[in-house]
């Protein structure tokens, strides 16, 4: 983990808590105002780029980080923003969608963006399929969700498309190869 920003795995610094801390910020601050409220009755709430901050954390700073800044980023837009039935499923989910990006972030090897885009695949696979579950149980209905599958896609897939860049971008301006 020595070519990540972060401190070192075994010790909690105060830069840890600080990264984490805006991390989960910036998560869920970009998905409460840079979002779409979608006209479509069955079809989901919104389209947020909170997604976006979430994946750039996890490039830079490994799984912990991605895992935090999903879980607590994601959740915590959901209490404030009056969608509280989804918090929990989106604290997994955000979750998942972290670790697994920010894993695919920490190992080393020359291929870097093929296992990010492994992990951006995994965590549509995730998104969708978690959604799908929660939107079943929270509605009653598991032929509804179907609709939702496109729109869970673009959820992830447009900020995976930016946040590569945006990260390898910081690794370069901070000094390190992503």
């Amino acid at each position: 983990m020595n070519r990540m920003l972060s401190p070192d795995k075994h010790q909690t610094s105060t830069k840890t808590i600080v990264v984490n801390g805006l991390a989960i910020a910036l998560v869920m601050v970009t998905a409460m105002f840079v979002h779409i409220r979608l006209p479509i009755v069955g079809v989901g709430g919104m389209i947020h780029l909170g997604d976006l901050p979430l994946f750039v954390f996890a490039l830079l700073y490994g799984r912990k980080t991605g895992a935090l800044a999903g879980a607590f980023g994601l959740a915590f837009f959901d209490l404030l923003a009056g969608w509280a039935p989804w918090a929990p499923f989106s604290f997994v989910i955000g979750g998942a969608m972290g670790w697994t990006v920010g894993f695919a972030a920490e190992k080393k090897t020359a291929g870097l963006l093929m296992l990010y885009v492994v992990s951006i695949l995994l965590a549509n696979v995730l998104t969708i399929g978690g959604y799908y579950v929660a939107e079943g149980l929270l509605y009653g209905n598991w032929l509804a969700p179907v609709g939702s599958i496109p729109v869970n896609f673009l959820q992830v897939t447009l900020p995976a498309l930016l946040a590569y860049p945006i990260a390898a971008r910081l690794r370069k301006v901070l000094g390190t190869k992503l």
